[in-house]
């Protein structure tokens, strides 16, 4: 086992293959090898070292692949999953072909779940855009079973006690409704699995609809119809990068002109704080 080097696990997510965590199970069940032997948790390879996986050598991502990022208006029924046992269709399916590599999603959105899903080629990009540590927050807009009192908001966004931890909005303002259905718009800074929901339920507020409209600094535009996606422009992409601090690798010199189509695509990016400068969420006693 080489003592140099990156891990294993970082070095196929970086190369798009899937997330840190998924590359360990694939290192736990056997499907990696380096330089011909079974891979290990922990192993570190050193850019010589020749990976399989499923017994096809991986191709060492190269500069000249560009930072790809996609942005997707996901549909209720979808999973995020790449297959699934029911045979529900999934995020993945009708992507963009990719040259190497393959597409990672940046966190998940449960099956009932629609709006903002972000895929990108660079695992490392995807890996700091869902890491906690970036201060990356989430919006959504939520339907709820009716209005919420000013008590009922201040809770939710002091913090709710579930399976003993701390959940909270970091904002919740009433956008619209009447009668039994009213709109919110909720943000979350992790957005654990069935947060939303779960701090709702704490209320006895049943949720209807759950729609992601905002990651960070992307937002979902308007012109994206539920089910499909639109690539990122280059000049984003390259600004979401510096945002969270990741290496950006630039389309080819002969393909730059093209990155961005022959007309120059609207930003999907809002005006964002520089991480570090956001205000910290309050310690509880």
């Amino acid at each position: 086992m080489s003592e140099g080097g990156e891990k294993l696990h970082k070095v196929l997510a970086d190369h798009g293959l899937g997330s840190r965590r998924e590359m360990e199970r694939w290192i736990t069940a056997g499907r990696v090898k380096v330089d011909g032997e079974p891979a290990q948790i922990g192993q570190r390879v050193s850019p010589e070292a020749l990976i399989e996986v499923d017994g096809k050598a991986v191709r060492r991502r190269q500069q000249a692949e560009m930072t790809r990022v996609l942005v997707m208006n996901k549909a209720v029924g979808r999973i995020c999953s790449r297959r699934d046992p029911e045979g529900r269709p999934t995020v993945f399916d009708d992507l963009p072909r990719l040259h190497s590599g393959r597409w990672v999603a940046v966190g998940r959105l449960d099956v009932q779940t629609s709006g903002l899903l972000l895929l990108t080629n660079d695992g490392r990009l995807a890996n700091k855009l869902m890491h906690p540590s970036t201060g990356l927050d989430r919006e959504y807009a939520v339907r709820v079973d009716g209005q919420l009192s000013e008590e009922d908001i201040d809770a939710l966004k002091a913090g709710v006690l579930i399976d003993d931890v701390l959940c909270r909005f970091s904002d919740l303002q009433h956008y619209d409704g009447r009668g039994r259905n009213h709109w919110y718009h909720a943000v979350l800074l992790e957005g654990r699995n069935h947060e939303v929901r779960n701090l709702f339920a704490a209320l006895d507020r049943a949720v209807s609809r759950l729609k992601r409209v905002r990651y960070g600094p992307v937002a979902l535009p308007s012109h994206v119809r539920e089910g499909r996606t639109a690539e990122m422009s280059a000049e984003d992409v390259k600004a979401l990068c510096a945002l969270v601090d990741v290496p950006y690798a630039a389309p080819p010199k002969q393909n730059r002109k093209a990155a961005d189509g022959p007309k120059k695509r609207a930003s999907m990016l809002l005006p964002y704080p520089k991480l570090g400068q956001r205000a910290a969420p309050e310690k509880t006693q």
